[in-house]
């Protein structure tokens, strides 16, 4: 059994990590987050101390490893601009450091992670749990399969609406969550990149604060995308019968779903993780680099 540390436990993702720790039969010894709305914690580790204040997190897993108890993994499920100062928090408390997408904001700040992993001797591991879907490991198979230099044509459309509160939370602040492209596209643009290749051209149609378009031309497919949170961009039929997120991939004129199966994947994730297998920190610079990219547009 492995004791974990949570950074960011009042988080819409936080359950999906506690429940990845109590399914791997781990332990969570400690969580952090300034905001107390953490009742979900009593669903999965009641015994869990947690903390409002940094800095006496930081007091309490010290303390615990000067009594022998060691922290093995610090989850990261903070906002995204706080993601690398909570790694490296991690790193030199002797832990490994799973960390929710994106990694980190900036490409250069992979770099210097890196070193400090070298420094410490521990590990940073990201979710990139797209790549772990059961229909999109078939799709990928099958496009690595093929020898005839075939260029696909993809259309990824995804619509999440959000109300007046995104923008006045850090998620609504470019400089704290990368802009749309990175907060909801990244880890779409890093599973259209492990399926069909690298960027070869990048071309930004729009990047506002609730849109983002462009087209991406990769080794294997020529991408049209566009990420949206307003809710105006929904389809007629979508806003008629109430919903309010819209998502459609399609490869060569066929939709592709894979809208189920998502449940169990941060589960899936930790267990390969536990097992030697998780997808390391530098796995994520090719979708960092393309988002921090995109978001050049702003300016």
């Amino acid at each position: 059994m492995k004791n974990f540390a949570l950074v960011g436990a009042a988080g819409y993702i936080a359950p999906r990590h506690m429940k990845a720790i109590k399914d791997t039969k781990n332990n969570l010894i400690a969580a952090l987050d300034k905001n107390d709305s953490v009742g979900i914690l009593d669903s999965y580790f009641p015994e869990a101390d947690f903390f409002t204040e940094f800095e006496r997190f930081d007091r309490h897993i010290e303390k615990l490893k000067r009594k022998g108890i060691k922290t093995d993994f610090v989850s990261v499920c903070s906002p995204n601009y706080l993601h690398d100062a909570h790694i490296r928090f991690g790193l030199r408390v002797g832990a490994d450091v799973i960390c929710e997408k994106p990694v980190v904001l900036n490409p250069w700040n992979i770099d210097a992670l890196a070193e400090i992993e070298k420094e410490t001797g521990n590990k940073i591991f990201t979710i990139l749990q797209l790549r772990l879907h059961p229909a999109i490991v078939v799709l990928k198979a099958k496009i690595d399969s093929q020898k005839d230099g075939k260029i696909h044509d993809v259309n990824l459309d995804y619509i999440t609406s959000r109300g007046h509160w995104y923008y006045a939370s850090w998620k609504g602040d470019i400089q704290k969550s990368g802009g749309i492209a990175t907060n909801i596209g990244v880890h779409f643009f890093d599973m259209l990149m492990w399926i069909f290749g690298d960027v070869k051209e990048n071309i930004v149609n729009e990047h506002s604060r609730d849109t983002a378009s462009g087209i991406l031309k990769l080794e294997k497919a020529n991408v049209k995308w566009r990420l949206s949170i307003d809710a105006n961009n929904l389809p007629e039929e979508i806003r008629a019968a109430g919903k309010r997120t819209y998502r459609t991939l399609d490869i060569d004129g066929e939709s592709f779903e894979f809208s189920e199966g998502f449940t169990e994947l941060h589960t899936k994730s930790y267990q390969n993780i536990l097992e030697g297998k998780g997808f390391p920190l530098m796995e994520t610079r090719k979708a960092i680099q393309l988002v921090h990219d995109i978001r050049k547009f702003n300016k």
